[in-house]
């Protein structure tokens, strides 16, 4: 008998149909020579501290850093969890070999291996590798079934995640908390702890540090000098007078004498379609149309996945393979079919690029830039019992993908050089020339809601204006102002940019190209980070005001109170991610990933432990 292990029942089910397995048991199903169970995502966890030393039951500086000789694993003590394992065990100890059908990523391969490990698995084990749930999908995974060998690497990283999240997080929560919390708060309940985690406290670190730069700003006042020139806005070259007497000087200097225009320039551009999302550009584009949190987009696309219509989503890749080339005209066929209230919104778009081979690009397909899964398309499958929310999702994602087939965006840039006395001025215009890509997306324009700052207020779209026709030499009268304005502090985050900047260790980064290079030193993984920003809205470390992320008191001064830059920086977090990575990889070894935390958590504690300051923090409600 061979037993497929999912981890999910409704991922069991669908495994189930294909096989032709259609009896249904107790915690599986049977038929055609296959058993098919499942998990509820994890059966089993590593141990706490008191299943290594009773000692270690105890919150005490004394016996930190609590570091084990070796990791066990154990059953997670739920009646649910613990009954679906006994099935588990049951059908694998009769096993003639297993498929291991987990999810296709790290985590989902640390779940079935910890079950196998548990239940003492002796019998071949294969492993089910796919990026949708269709049945065509299902059956060429199980046409291509390679040993679980061969994922060694995979689960070693997933491995290496979980023990050093365990190592800082025990030590570092435990110790920070007997040593800096308020005696008069202190408990033993775990509701009032000081958590720090291996991710979790750097991206607190980036909200406060950006918190503190917006509490120190000091609005500076400078002066803009612009005039209005045939009904067009010109401004002055120089920029910024950081002086109103400047300013005013150069306004009188200008008011009575003519506008000139000395230089007209016209330069063609293009503009490329965007790229396929990933699973943090999705929930970054998901937040600033639909103001939906990282999680439920998270959510949203795992259930659009797990109804077939979308592909794997916990992905951080923006690319395509090239055999997924040929099978393109077939997933568009089925987008093409797709209806929402008894219309057909992609069909026209489809239409347009039939008949002929579709675009191939570089910036879409390329083998290099995919290595366990490849960007979130859609699969061809027509959606059906979609929510709204659901709808709005898939719809980013149809358009996206079938915008990479459309050709660029045609454009003309005019740029009008003028003068007035001796300050010169500047203006810049842009013409739409074939709007190439860009009909994919203006057509969803009339439904989506308008697009919100950092703030929560309107944002006005980026103009696109085409100037009148300006002739080099011509003159004229003109009306210039000198308007007063102030310099303004960096925007608070809001999930979207807080996303980004956990993609990038903190950096600023706006450039596509150099924050797809600087994902491999991101913090988090895509389909963490989720539950990270979440984690700190429960430990009640931050808050949301409208759109905005804001540290609370307790936020700010945890971070205050950390003085080991190996707990709180993103780059250095950054590092450890790219040590995992690598791990996965084969460029790293996981045992020296794992000596090296238990390093750094010695000296952390020894660091700690040396504090005579007698620095306390008490916790607010937020």
């Amino acid at each position: 008998m061979i037993v497929c292990i999912a981890e999910k029942p409704s991922v069991a089910r669908d495994i189930a149909k294909v096989l032709g397995a259609t009896t249904s048991r107790d915690g599986y199903i049977e038929g055609n020579g296959y058993q098919v169970t499942w998990t509820y995502g994890h059966l089993c966890t590593l141990k706490e501290p008191n299943d290594y030393m009773e000692m270690w039951k105890h919150w005490s500086l004394g016996s930190l850093p609590m570091i084990p000789t070796r990791f066990g694993i154990k059953l997670i003590e739920q009646d649910h969890i613990v009954k679906q394992f006994a099935v588990v065990e049951k059908l694998f100890k009769q096993a003639d070999s297993i498929v291991n059908c987990g999810d296709a990523g790290q985590e989902g391969e640390l779940i079935q291996r910890w079950v196998m490990q548990k239940a003492g698995v002796k019998c071949p084990v294969k492993r089910l590798w796919i990026s949708s749930l269709t049945e065509d999908a299902i059956k060429e995974g199980f046409s291509t079934l390679k040993d679980q060998k061969e994922y060694e690497p995979l689960y070693l990283a997933g491995l290496s995640r979980a023990i050093g999240d365990w190592l800082l997080g025990m030590n570092a929560t435990r110790l920070y908390t007997i040593k800096y919390r308020d005696n008069r708060q202190r408990t033993n309940d775990g509701s009032s702890v000081l958590s720090i985690g291996r991710v979790q406290t750097p991206t607190l670190a980036i909200i406060v540090n950006r918190q503190k730069e917006i509490d120190n700003f000091k609005p500076e006042p400078y002066w803009v000098l612009s005039t209005i020139y045939r009904d067009t806005l010109f401004t002055a070259t120089k920029g910024k007078f950081t002086s109103k007497e400047e300013g005013e000087a150069a306004f009188e200097e200008i008011k009575d004498k003519p506008f000139e225009v000395t230089g007209v320039t016209k330069k063609n551009g293009k503009e490329a379609p965007p790229q396929l999302f990933d699973l943090t550009s999705l929930q970054v584009e998901c937040n600033k149309k639909f103001s939906y949190t990282a999680e439920m987009t998270l959510n949203i696309i795992q259930s659009l996945y797990e109804k077939k219509v979308t592909t794997y989503p916990r992905v951080d890749t923006q690319y395509l393979t090239d055999d997924i080339y040929k099978k393109c005209p077939q997933t568009l066929n089925g987008v093409f079919k797709v209806q929402f209230a008894g219309e057909r919104p992609y069909a026209d778009l489809i239409r347009a690029i039939g008949g002929k081979p579709l675009a191939k690009s570089k910036k879409v397909f390329d083998n290099s830039k995919v290595t366990d899964h490849h960007a979130i398309i859609p699969t061809g499958i027509v959606p059906a019992g979609l929510t709204d929310m659901e709808r709005n999702v898939y719809d980013l994602v149809a358009r996206r993908f079938i915008a990479v087939f459309y050709p660029d965006c045609k454009f003309s840039t005019t740029t009008v050089e003028g003068k007035a006395g001796d300050v010169k001025f500047k203006v810049t215009g842009k013409e739409i020339l074939e709007p190439g890509y860009r009909v994919v997306f203006d057509k969803a324009k009339a439904t989506e809601p308008q697009n919100t700052d950092e703030e929560g207020g309107k944002k006005e779209e980026a103009e696109e204006k085409t100037l009148p026709s300006f002739v080099k030499g011509e003159s004229g009268p003109h009306t210039p102002t000198l308007t007063e304005k102030k310099t303004t502090p960096p925007p608070y985050y809001t999930e979207a940019t807080l996303l980004r900047a956990m993609e990038t260790a903190g950096k600023f980064v706006d450039n596509e190209e150099l924050r797809a290079a600087m994902k491999e030193n991101g913090i988090g993984r895509p389909s963490s980070r989720a539950n990270i920003i979440e984690t700190l809205f429960k430990r009640r470390y931050i808050k949301r005001e409208r759109k905005r992320i804001v540290a609370t008191p307790t936020g700010i001064a945890l971070i205050g109170l950390i003085h080991e830059e190996l707990l709180k920086s993103p780059e250095l977090t950054g590092i450890w991610e790219k040590k995992l990575r690598d791990i996965e990889h084969q460029k790293y070894d996981a045992g020296t990933f794992i000596n090296e935390l238990k390093q750094q958590i010695t000296q952390i504690v020894n660091q700690v432990l040396a504090d005579n300051s007698c620095r306390k923090l008490e916790l607010t409600e937020g």
